[in-house]
């Protein structure tokens, strides 16, 4: 998206964007519904650190757009300002200002008078860190300690504790350095927070699956046996969903040992349609390949207990945020890529297609297989332990060497 094009959302849509952002919708979702990148959602967000703009409102003081209307008119007519002021029940000084303000009797418009009267009404209020030295110095040197914001807050109330000059609550300094454009405190400050997030994130997120840490009963992936870890028996898989455009997914799946990848057209990401469609291609397996399978925090294996009797195999979740931990299907993602780039449209394909793909990703030689390719490394570690090279067949002509 070329530059200065990336933030061009109208006030309705900009509104709607901080709705669906505190509702705890992703950057990649939210970016769906207004066709734009999630990284152009991302910057806007970034612009006030992720906190959603207090929602402004007309003072009941001033002039709305009917009273501005009601004085076009009485231009329009000839009326005298005092006459218009006396019909509008307002000083005459008031109307009187606004005309003038608005290029005076001959180009006064309503319209134009109530855009720029409300552009001209904003009002930043200075923050407290701004304008006292001494408490900005003393709340940077806290945190340069590590020390969260609720600590620098209650520790200042403890020490300064009859005077309230000295006092700040968290929310502004978490302001401060989430919204930089306040030039109150560093940006290199978060660096000093736990998280170290550059932006806030919505207290619901974990509701919508934002941060993908609710998935009842789940088996953290520090509880899978060592022999997943040495890759060296063969059925131990690592799963995903590959996203495409128009909130399009293929679902992945790879077998550690090997790196053979199989790819499984989903309808959609709803948990009930995932876990069908892989409990449907991993039954086609034989037992010695049907072990344990690792998955990322999605929402979409909730119903990883269903999957678990349908097949039998056992699911282990990374940690929150945490990919690297199933590197192995990050990286067969990233190759991918090169048959389904970024923006691609994923429902177009069928299965045979996504077969067939998978064909040309598993007759690829892998440095780090020594050049042997993923479909000839599970078929040689499948027949050591005794099983009928046939069950290819169940896999269909796609999974051939």
């Amino acid at each position: 998206m070329a530059q200065g094009k990336r933030d061009r959302l109208s006030t309705e849509q900009r509104i709607d964007m901080w709705r669906r952002w505190k509702s705890g919708e992703s950057l990649h979702d939210i970016g769906r519904a207004f066709g734009k990148g999630h990284g152009s959602i991302r910057f806007l967000l970034t612009q006030r650190g992720g906190i959603v703009p207090a929602a402004r409102r007309r003072s009941l003081r001033t002039l709305t757009l009917a009273e501005r209307e009601d004085i076009s008119r009485g231009i329009a007519s000839g009326s005298s300002i005092r006459e218009i002021a006396h019909g509008l029940q307002r000083p005459v000084s008031t109307v009187s200002r606004e005309v003038a303000r608005h290029g005076g009797r001959p180009l006064y418009r309503a319209s134009e008078a109530d855009r720029q009267a409300w552009e001209s009404a904003l009002r930043p209020k200075v923050c407290l860190l701004a304008i006292d030295e001494k408490l900005r110095t003393i709340v940077a040197s806290k945190l340069i300690q590590d020390w969260s914001p609720e600590q620098v807050s209650k520790w200042l109330k403890v020490h300064y504790p009859s005077n309230e000059s000295m006092h700040v609550s968290h929310e502004t300094i978490y302001r401060s350095l989430f919204i930089q454009a306040r030039g109150v405190l560093k940006k290199e400050l978060v660096q000093h927070l736990r998280s170290k997030r550059l932006i806030r994130r919505s207290r619901h997120s974990r509701a919508a699956g934002q941060s993908r840490g609710q998935i009842v009963d789940a088996i953290s992936i520090r509880e899978r046996p060592a022999e997943v870890e040495d890759r060296a028996i063969p059925g131990h898989w690592e799963g995903d969903l590959l996203a495409g455009s128009k909130n399009s997914h293929i679902a992945t799946l790879v077998e550690r040992h090997s790196r053979f990848a199989m790819l499984i057209k989903v309808p959609s990401k709803d948990t009930a349609t995932v876990v069908a469609a892989l409990s449907k291609h991993v039954r086609k397996l034989p037992a010695t390949l049907r072990r344990s399978l690792t998955w990322d925090r999605g929402h979409e294996m909730a119903k990883h207990k269903c999957f678990t009797v349908d097949t039998n195999v056992k699911v282990y979740f990374c940690d929150p945020q945490s990919p690297w931990q199933r590197g192995t299907n990050e990286n067969t993602n990233g190759l991918l890529r090169q048959y389904f780039p970024k923006k691609t449209d994923l429902s177009v394909y069928s299965q045979a297609d996504l077969n067939k793909v998978a064909l040309r990703l598993n007759q690829r030689p892998r440095k780090t297989l020594g050049f042997e390719t993923p479909a000839s490394k599970l078929q040689a570690s499948v027949a050591s332990t005794g099983e009928p090279t046939s069950f290819w067949g169940k896999f269909g002509d796609a999974y051939r060497h």
